[in-house]
């Protein structure tokens, strides 16, 4: 039983590393594009907008088809819809025709497509892995997947000084093939109960599967008050998140390779924290993990509004990354330990849609400030904030005792 479930989890695993390294590759030439091309923190914001807030507007019914319908097929379709978008703005760049409200598009078509993988993903792998797996399973996966992003940098760096864009756009659509191979022809997970019911139709049972979703959400002391604390933090991390590769090119310079740099220290970081948590799991309370993260982000964005070099702003920018996996793999198993199977994809639809909108919403604000203001005043401004929100998850009651283990699916309207 437990060479099967680990067989599976390598090829979902498999599938959806190779179509994370295409998706990244066409993200760091879109973004890299438009960042260089017109060092404009408002078409920055625009290119974000569309590239995030779709997501919102999905993210809901993502979660509800996910609750409704074979999870693998939601995957798979969702990666052939954002291939042929990506096969299409190739085509146009090749034909002489590209224009960047072509990208803009292709943001927007590419963010429908994450709205409704991103819950079916979240949902499938409690599917796949038991339930004293999914910590190392959470930490491994986002470290292979910190591996990608410290790869696809260096790959689209390279694909963009030795070849035209349309040919990192090419890579795209082959490697979501090969995930959609991978995950339709070998992984054998049967679909969940009430998949075999669905017809597929917006039926009053639809809607009715949506609203039920979000008053699972409202009435749940600890899903409620995590989504609360990822909408703010969303919202205050937008100009490390976003903003970055454009302070980068306006205090330090216009150059493809420290815009590559960031993403790979970042990048390494990140897979270093996997590492960690995959080894160390954390401390007791899942929610003290997270507070930790927290008071690190924080304090490493302020102190990238801060430093003058571009080698201490390299080494801060790594320790980020580090905080990441630290926050989001006990956050990730919380969630798949908490929430009932039955409203797993909705509670992932939901908080999709929260980070989607916040993000926007942030950058609605810091990026046209960014037009106006230093950047660095922005990170100073913000990383203060989000350290001081590290105290938010541990003041609690309720955050606390699901980190403890006593907020479990039994205690959905815990208060």
């Amino acid at each position: 039983m437990e060479r099967t479930w680990k067989r599976d989890y390598a090829i979902f695993m498999g599938s959806q590393t190779v179509s994370l390294f295409g998706s990244m590759l066409v993200q760091y030439a879109i973004t890299w594009h438009i960042t260089m091309t017109t060092q404009s923190g408002s078409m920055m914001t625009i290119s974000i907008v569309c590239g995030i807030l779709p997501q919102f507007f999905v993210s809901p019914f993502g979660g509800v088809l996910a609750d409704r319908f074979d999870r693998k097929k939601l995957i798979a379709f969702a990666d052939a819809g954002i291939a042929l978008t990506t096969l299409a703005l190739a085509v146009s760049f090749a034909a002489g025709r590209g224009a960047l409200w072509m990208m803009f598009v292709a943001q927007a078509v590419r963010a429908i497509g994450a709205g409704i993988q991103t819950p079916a993903v979240g949902a499938l792998l409690p599917q796949i892995v038991p339930k004293d797996g999914l910590t190392k399973a959470n930490a491994a996966f986002g470290s292979v997947q910190s591996v990608i992003m410290l790869v696809s940098p260096m790959a689209a760096g390279a694909l963009m000084t030795l070849a035209p864009i349309q040919a990192l756009f090419m890579i795209d659509v082959v490697t979501a093939a090969a995930a959609i191979g991978l995950l339709v022809g070998f992984l054998r997970v049967p679909a969940h109960a009430r998949a075999s019911g669905g017809s597929g139709k917006l039926e009053v049972g639809y809607w009715k599967d949506l609203r039920d979703g979000f008053a699972y959400v409202g009435s749940h002391g600890f899903v409620k008050r995590f989504m609360l604390f990822c909408a703010v933090f969303n919202f205050a991390a937008a100009p490390v998140a976003c903003l970055t590769p454009l302070q980068v090119t306006r205090s330090f310079g216009n150059d493809v390779w420290r815009l590559t740099a960031i993403e790979i220290v970042f990048s390494v970081g990140m897979t270093l924290g996997g590492v960690v948590m995959g080894a160390w799991g954390g401390f007791g309370n899942r929610v003290k993990t997270m507070a930790l993260s927290s008071f690190i982000v924080g304090a490493t964005t302020l102190a990238l509004g801060l430093v003058p070099s571009f080698w201490i702003y390299l080494a801060v920018m790594g320790l980020c990354g580090v905080a990441m996996p630290v926050f989001n793999v006990p956050a990730s198993v919380l969630l798949q330990e908490t929430v009932e199977e039955s409203y797993m994809g909705r509670v992932f639809g939901v908080l999709g849609m929260i980070s989607s909108v916040m993000f926007p919403l942030g950058m609605l604000l810091f990026g046209p400030m960014a037009d106006v203001v230093p950047i660095e005043w922005l990170l100073v401004g913000t990383g203060a904030a989000i350290f001081a929100m590290g105290f938010s998850l541990l003041t609690s009651g309720a955050l606390i005792a699901a980190g403890e283990g006593r907020g479990g699916r039994s205690g959905a309207a815990a208060e």
